[in-house]
Formats: C-alpha cells, sequence, structure tokens
C-alpha cells in the first residue's frame, strides 16, 4: 500500500542562491530512488515562510530507505543550515 510523506518546512530564504538548488537536487535525487511515485510542493497562503512537501512512495520501507541515506541526509542537513529550522516528516497511510 502506498504511504504519503508529509515533509514541512518553515523558512525566509535567506540566500536563495544557495537553497533553491539544494531543494531541487533533493527532489531530483528522490526522483530515482526505489518505490517513488510523485511529490508536490506547496506554500501556504497564509504565511508565505510555510512550505509543505507531500511525497509519494510505494511502501515505508521505500520511503525510509532514501530517508537513511547518507546522500539525503547530508542534502537535508545543508538545508537545515541555510533555512535556520528543523524540517519535520510524517507518514500517512491511505484509510480504506
Amino acid at each position: 500500500m502506498a504511504i504519503h510523506v508529509v515533509i514541512k518546512r518553515k523558512f525566509k530564504v535567506r540566500e536563495p542562491e544557495k537553497l533553491i538548488p539544494l531543494l531541487r537536487k533533493l527532489n531530483e535525487r528522490a526522483k530515482v530512488q526505489e518505490g517513488y511515485i510523485s511529490t508536490d510542493t506547496l506554500q501556504s497562503t497564509e504565511g508565505a515562510e510555510d512550505y509543505l512537501v507531500v511525497s509519494k512512495w510505494e511502501t515505508e520501507e521505500n520511503w525510509k530507505a532514501w530517508f537513511n541515506s547518507k546522500e539525503r541526509r547530508d542534502l537535508q542537513g545543508n538545508v537545515d543550515h541555510l533555512i535556520g529550522e528543523r524540517t519535520f516528516y510524517e507518514i500517512f497511510k491511505p484509510v480504506t
């Protein structure tokens, strides 16, 4: 059963020339991982600094393999450093 991963970031883009390429690379690298299905990146209409990413994966194990990879952790560490905030993750499954 496919799962959805909700990734929440809150930030003010201080150095977009550094941040935007990192976010793109995270997305590009996720797309080639086993079990990846899709991603939607959303910006709040109430707070321009609030972003929500909803990523869909075939299984929770597929997501966890990517989440725990050194490549993702390194990229995410750079993102968190630039935004000055921690990124939050939560896994959801469809209700049947």
